[in-house]
């Protein structure tokens, strides 16, 4: 069908409201093309799209098919399904309660029985709950760090860990096989699922596992002033109870606290925003707080800014806050002894260099996935089925770690909790943590790592941003400012090319291009998952700091030059 076939067809759809048909009426071209000339998909974070009509768009007739396909995949994955269940969590984010609701509405249709919280609870939580009530799956409804306009579906397995390729793959067959989103049918069995209401025991049992994690409970708190914002998301009250728990002096954010679907008291829900920090360093200048953490709306993501030595607050990139996360994890539980000697720490290939060198500093053996904390997520899973070498840590450059594998998603109060634990530790000593992240790069070369980032919306930006990639697969840039590129990883074609000799590469077929140069620098570059948009991830390392942190800049101006961009 043509995009104009498919508007027409929801035009014309007596199961369409007339409320969205009136918005389909008040569409430009441009936002007819965009909804409609493809299918929404599952990406590195399930399926996550912008709210409204279209095929192409998060609504209640394309997140019911694919409900319906998640559904047909459980019942064919699991003998006993229907008595295990789904759980199903949600979000602050417009529709998220009714998306909720109608997910369990099909799965109880098919005979699954549901779980689902009174509210909204963060992602973290929702793994831990798959797992705690040895459900065979779970979905939560979120966009994570988005902006408003946008929603998602994500699904995981029995694990409590988001599909990976190799089970995304049928769930994608089955939802493929399926009618259209308007056409999608089926007759209720009998008996339908139960769907059941959870009470606070999960909460009780998540809380109590994320405390278990500090490794210095007992550091003095008093004068100590930490700021807070859930971004008007799902952290705010599990969050608040464990610093409460632990004595710490926090002030929240009063005007993002509450769960607003607009986002109404912050400029962005994003850590990775500099415009998410405004007002908390706002309220951190007034009480004279030492420190400031937030969670993106799921709770998965933490960001946090800090009191530096000059008396102004600044901000840490995910790679950088990770990397001393890391060093202070590592470092204590060697000094107690609780540093495993089969130890192992999950990165990505977009993360920083940095994060690697001192993990294996400490022993601790290093496995770097694609992007998505899933494969992080299965491969803690696969070590504990075979004996493998113990989970230490795991993180994604997006302000996402896991410090304890009771969830198997990135965990934003596991993280918190760890990063104020650390500020507070080396402010005992005197130290800011800006001169903490001095004198790590002394140690190991200064290390400075960047995100751009370039849009491409509608049917010729999806075509235009297809180009740039398959001109990256096909013909890599040879050299840079003169720095020959040395080695290139290409994860489409799963080859390591040194020269003219190649290696295979042993993990998912993914549309990634990673440029090694002779001086040390990378450049990596992948479509977004959730997003259309190309991301450039830039490391450089160096002995300078000065000139290290003028380089991203310089290199992707010339690099986009380059290619034409």
């Amino acid at each position: 069908m043509t995009i104009n076939d498919n508007y027409q067809r929801w035009l014309n759809s007596p199961i369409v409201s007339l409320d969205l048909k009136e918005t389909l009426k008040k569409m430009s071209q441009e936002e007819i093309d965009d909804a409609f000339f493809k299918d929404v998909e599952f990406g590195t974070a399930g399926m996550r799209g912008i709210l409204g009509p279209g095929t192409n768009r998060l609504n209640i007739f394309t997140i019911r098919r694919a409900t319906v396909g998640f559904a047909l995949y459980v019942l064919e994955k699991f003998p006993d399904a229907k008595k295990q269940g789904v759980v199903i969590s949600h979000d602050n984010r417009h529709q998220s309660r009714s998306f909720t609701l109608l997910t369990a509405q099909v799965l109880n249709d098919f005979g699954i029985n549901t779980f689902i919280f009174d509210s909204l609870r963060p992602t973290p939580e929702l793994s831990f709950a798959v797992r705690y009530l040895k459900t065979c799956g779970g979905v939560m409804i979120t966009a994570s760090h988005n902006p408003k306009n946008y929603n998602g579906f994500k699904v995981y397995d029995e694990t409590g860990c988001q599909l990976i390729p190799q089970k995304i793959e049928r769930l994608v067959e089955l939802i493929n096989s399926l009618p259209n989103e308007l056409n999608v049918t089926y007759e209720p069995v009998t008996p339908r699922g139960v769907n059941q209401v959870l009470d606070h025991t999960i909460d009780d049992v998540y809380v109590e596992l994320v405390k278990k994690i500090s490794i210095n409970p007992d550091l003095p708190k008093e004068g100590y002033k930490i700021v807070f914002t859930p971004n008007h998301g799902t952290s705010y009250v599990n969050t608040m109870r464990i610093f409460n728990d632990f004595g710490y002096d926090v002030t929240p954010v009063l005007s993002q606290i509450e769960p607003d679907p607009d986002f109404s008291g912050t400029l962005s829900p994003n850590p990775e925003d500099p415009r998410s920090y405004i007002e908390p360093v706002k309220l951190a200048q007034e009480i004279k707080a030492n420190l400031v953490v937030m969670t993106d709306p799921d709770g998965d993501r933490v960001g946090l800014a800090y009191l530096a030595s000059d008396a102004t607050y600044k901000t840490f990139t995910g790679n950088q806050s990770a990397a001393l996360l890391i060093d202070y994890i590592f470092s204590e539980r060697k000094k107690k002894g609780l540093l495993s000697k089969d130890g192992v720490m999950y990165s990505t290939i977009v993360s920083s260099s940095l994060g690697r060198k001192i993990a294996e500093s400490y022993g601790v053996k290093v496995e770097e996935f694609l992007t998505g904390f899933k494969f992080i997520g299965n491969r803690i899973d696969y070590y504990e089925k075979h004996g493998g070498p113990h989970f230490e840590f795991g993180y994604e450059e997006s302000y996402g770690c896991l410090i304890s594998p009771f969830a198997r998603d990135k965990d934003g109060c596991q993280a918190i909790l760890l990063y104020c634990e650390m500020a507070l530790f080396y402010h005992l000593q005197g130290k800011t943590l800006d001169i903490v992240w001095k004198e790590l790069n002394e140690r190991f070369g200064w290390h400075v790592d960047k995100v751009f980032s370039i849009e491409f919306t509608g049917p010729t930006g999806f075509m235009s941003m297809n180009e740039l990639m398959a001109k990256l697969h096909d013909n890599p840039p040879k050299e840079l400012d003169g720095v020959a590129v040395v080695k290139v990883e290409d994860y489409l074609k799963q080859l390591t090319i040194v020269g003219k000799e190649t290696t295979p590469i042993n993990l998912p077929q993914s549309d990634v291009v990673k440029l090694f140069f002779a001086d040390g620098n990378i450049i990596c570059v992948r479509p977004s998952g959730t997003e259309p948009k190309v991301k450039f991830y830039f490391g450089i390392v160096g002995e300078d700091e000065e000139a290290s942190e003028a380089k991203p800049d310089i290199l992707y101006k010339h690099f986009k030059e380059k290619l034409g961009i």
